[in-house]
């Protein structure tokens, strides 16, 4: 029988009561304080558990204060962090969503750090600051927070966690030859990083728990890698113990692709599943309930992330479940909503 969008998913001890996913997507509250969320957050992902969504991924969180994009983003550098993220992950499971958390760091795209730092000591454009190269020292403790940030997710009580190696971010800079100039053993496997901080993760969460690993498949950029080079990386990654893809690109260069339009991405998750034989996660313009279908019917993807979608429908897996001909996935409460009487 077909997979469809509306099927269950499983690996290890993560089930999803759909294939459909929230994606991580920054929400640069100004009301956030200190990285810690607050009822924004908490209303802003619970209504899409609510809205009958199986996977929430909760937003770009950084290990260090530095290590976010703008000082309005989440961090998970303490443990005064767990408490807000707890009431978050507990709202969301109690309308039977699954929850993620994307743990990362910014490196030179930290736009409000004072001094950022990054794999090497290039500017990613003129709009934004000279990073300073981290020592070999330091990247090892850098491992060491991403480390600390997993733990403090799991006393959270996430389901899974994704890291992000994509998007022109730390891990990216380390994984891109564009960005890594070094000459260290950080330099001479650019993989090393993102192999570590993957370990590191596995050390900390429960063997029934999936890792997701967010990257690139293509940067943009000229010279960027391709994607041969990604499906080498990834071989890698999956090596250290990373469970699901989660298929991107760009992030590297200050251009995009030449046509961005919907499921611009969907070709490098098809290609990533079979090269590597790994669940992918499809992202990138998935908002047509029947794209998203389609997707998944094919075995382009395993699951589907929506993005802009969710941002102006929290009950866009309830449209979709509806459209494609499936029960409504909104609580008891809102049945009536259903009624033709």
């Amino acid at each position: 029988m077909m997979t469809t969008l509306l099927d269950s998913f499983e690996i290890k001890g993560l089930k999803l009561k759909n294939r459909i996913v929230m994606p991580p997507m920054c929400q640069y509250s100004v009301k956030a304080k200190d990285g810690i969320p607050n009822d924004w957050h908490y209303t802003h992902y619970t209504s899409r558990a609510v809205g009958g969504t199986g996977l929430i991924i909760i937003e770009m969180t950084d290990v260090e204060p530095d290590g976010r994009i703008t000082d309005f983003d989440l961090g998970i550098w303490s443990n005064d962090h767990i408490p807000a993220f707890k009431r978050i992950i507990e709202s969301c499971q109690s309308y039977g969503a699954k929850v993620g958390i994307q743990i990362a760091h910014a490196g030179r795209k930290a736009e409000d750090a004072e001094v950022p730092v990054s794999s090497s000591s290039i500017q990613f454009s003129d709009r934004y600051k000279q990073p300073r190269e981290l020592t070999t020292e330091e990247v090892k403790e850098m491992v060491g927070k991403f480390e600390a940030g997993f733990r403090r997710a799991v006393q959270a009580g996430v389901d899974t966690i994704e890291i992000h190696g994509a998007h022109g971010y730390l891990i990216h800079q380390f994984q891109s030859p564009l960005t890594n100039k070094r000459t260290d053993v950080y330099g001479e496997d650019k993989a090393r990083f993102g192999v570590e901080i993957i370990e590191a993760a596995k050390r900390v969460m429960p063997e029934s728990m999936p890792l997701i690993l967010r990257i690139s498949a293509v940067e943009y950029a000229e010279g960027g890698y391709d994607l041969d080079y990604s499906i080498e990386l990834i071989k890698r990654y999956k090596e250290a113990g990373v469970d699901i893809l989660h298929v991107s690109s760009g992030g590297e260069g200050t251009s995009g692709p030449a046509s961005a339009g919907p499921g611009y991405q969907l070709d490098f998750s098809a290609a990533v599943r079979e090269a590597v034989n790994i669940p992918t996660i499809a992202v990138g313009r998935m908002e047509d309930y029947d794209l998203s279908e389609q997707a998944i019917r094919e075995g382009k993807a395993d699951l589907v992330a929506v993005g802009r979608g969710m941002l102006r429908n929290p009950y866009w897996a309830n449209e979709a479940s509806l459209v494609l001909g499936g029960d409504p996935l909104t609580p008891e409460q809102y049945r009536a909503g259903y009624s033709i009487r």
